[in-house]
C-alpha cells in the first residue's frame, strides 16, 4: 500500500469516527472542562450553603464523628457509613458517605470543631453529581457508561489518526501557523490542525484513562498483564463469632504506627464481615490530593494484612494511579488544570472546523458534478 493511499483510508476513517462520536465528545468534553476544579467549585458550595467553619485549636476525633453520624440515621436501616473523609484543610468539614439500597449516596458535614452536623445532601442531586453523572454515562445508567466507554476509545483513535495526517511532518513551522487573514477555508483548516496537534497528547490520555475507567472489570487485568505485575490479593479480616470490630482510634493508631509521616486522608469501613479495614493516607513525598498509601486492617484483631506504600507501588498499581492525575489534568498543578479547561473545549472546535471542512469539500465536488454533466450535455 502506497503513502497516498494510506493517508486516504486514514483521513476517511478520520472524518467518519468524527462525525459519529463528535457530539457526544463535545458533551463530554465540555462537562469535562467543568469538573477541571470540581473539588474548589464543591468546597465553595458547602460553604456556601451550610456556613463557613471557623478554624479552632482541637478537632473532634473521627470516631466521635463516626458515632455521630451513626446516630443520626441509626433509623434508616436502608442506609450504611461505608467512608469518611478527614479535614484537608482547617475551614473543612468532616465528610461521611452513606451509601442506600438503591445505590444512592448521602453526604453528611460535619462541624471538626464542635462535633455537630451541619447539612446533608445527595450527591447525584447536587450540580457537580449531575455534571459528573452526565459526563461519564450521559444519565443512562450502565449503557450510558459503555457509550460514553466506547465514545472515549474511539477519541484515541481519532487522535492517533490527526496526528499521523498532520501536515507539520513535512513543514514544521507551517504546522502551527494560523492564517488568520487568508480565505475562510484555509483559516478553518489552520484552526482545526493547530489545535488539534496542541491538546492531541491530552485527548488522548483523557480518551484512554476513561476508557479504562468505563471497562474496568476488563482494563485492569490488561493493564497488570502488560505491565508483568501480579495483582495484589484482597486484604480479609477473620471472622470471630460475638467479637466486636475495633474502635476507629484504635484503627488510626495502627495505621498511624504500620505508616510512620503519613496523613489519614479517608477511613473506608467494611461492608460485610469479612472484609478489611482500607485507611487511606498520604505521605509528605506523594503529589496527589489525597495520597496512594493504604494501610489494611483486620477490624477485629487490628492486625495490619496490607500495607500500600506510594512511593514504592508495583509497575501496574503506579500506572493505574496515574490515571486520575492524567484525566483530570492535576499532574502539573494549577497550570495543567487551567489547560485542560481548554482540552474540555478541544471537541467542540475540532469538530466545528472539521464539519466546515467538509462543507468545503462536499460543496467543491458538487460544483465539480455539475460542471461535468452541463459539459456532457453540450455534447
Amino acid at each position: 500500500m502506497n503513502r497516498k493511499k494510506l493517508r486516504s483510508i486514514l483521513f476517511y476513517l478520520h472524518r467518519s469516527i468524527g462525525f459519529c462520536v463528535g457530539l457526544l465528545l463535545i458533551v463530554v468534553g465540555l462537562t469535562g472542562s467543568l469538573l477541571v476544579f470540581e473539588q474548589d467549585f464543591d468546597h465553595l458550595m458547602i460553604s456556601q450553603q451550610y456556613g463557613q467553619i471557623i478554624p479552632q485549636q482541637v478537632q473532634v476525633s473521627p470516631e466521635s464523628v463516626v458515632n455521630t453520624i451513626k446516630a443520626k440515621y441509626a433509623a434508616r436501616k436502608d442506609l450504611k457509613l461505608f467512608r469518611i473523609y478527614l479535614p484537608d484543610t482547617p475551614s473543612s468539614p468532616y465528610v461521611g458517605q452513606l451509601s442506600s439500597t438503591d445505590d444512592q449516596r448521602t453526604e453528611v458535614f460535619v462541624n471538626p470543631y464542635t462535633g455537630k452536623i451541619i447539612g446533608e445532601r445527595i450527591t447525584d442531586k447536587t450540580p457537580i453529581g449531575l455534571i459528573l453523572n452526565l459526563h461519564y454515562s450521559l444519565m443512562a445508567g450502565q449503557t450510558g457508561t459503555v457509550i460514553v466507554g466506547i465514545a472515549a476509545f474511539l477519541m484515541c483513535i481519532l487522535t492517533i489518526t490527526g496526528l499521523v495526517l498532520w501536515p507539520g511532518w513535512r513543514r514544521l513551522i507551517a504546522g502551527f501557523k494560523i492564517k488568520l487573514n487568508a480565505h475562510p477555508q484555509r483559516a478553518n483548516f489552520d484552526i482545526h490542525k493547530v489545535a488539534g496537534i496542541i491538546t492531541v497528547v491530552f485527548l488522548f490520555f483523557t480518551g484512554f484513562t476513561g476508557f479504562c475507567w468505563n471497562f474496568y472489570d476488563l482494563t485492569e487485568p490488561i493493564i497488570y498483564a502488560v505491565t508483568f505485575t501480579q495483582k495484589p490479593s484482597e486484604p480479609v479480616s477473620k471472622l470471630i463469632p460475638s467479637k466486636l470490630t475495633l474502635r476507629v482510634t484504635e484503627q488510626l493508631e495502627i495505621a498511624n504506627a504500620a505508616l510512620p509521616g503519613a496523613v489519614t486522608k479517608t477511613i473506608y469501613f467494611p461492608s460485610k464481615p469479612e472484609e478489611a479495614v482500607r485507611i487511606n493516607m498520604k505521605l509528605p513525598q506523594e503529589n496527589v490530593e489525597y495520597g496512594n498509601s493504604n494501610v489494611y486492617l483486620d477490624q477485629y484483631t487490628g492486625e495490619v494484612l496490607r500495607i500500600d506504600n506510594g512511593l514504592k507501588l508495583p509497575l501496574g498499581d503506579r500506572v493505574l494511579n496515574s490515571f486520575t492525575p492524567l484525566h483530570y489534568g492535576t499532574f502539573w498543578g494549577l497550570s495543567s488544570r487551567i489547560l485542560y479547561v481548554f482540552v474540555g473545549l478541544a471537541p467542540l472546535i475540532l469538530f466545528i472546523t472539521g464539519f466546515v471542512m467538509w462543507r468545503y469539500r462536499y460543496r467543491a465536488k458538487s460544483s465539480k458534478l455539475d460542471r461535468i454533466i452541463k459539459l456532457a450535455e453540450k455534447l
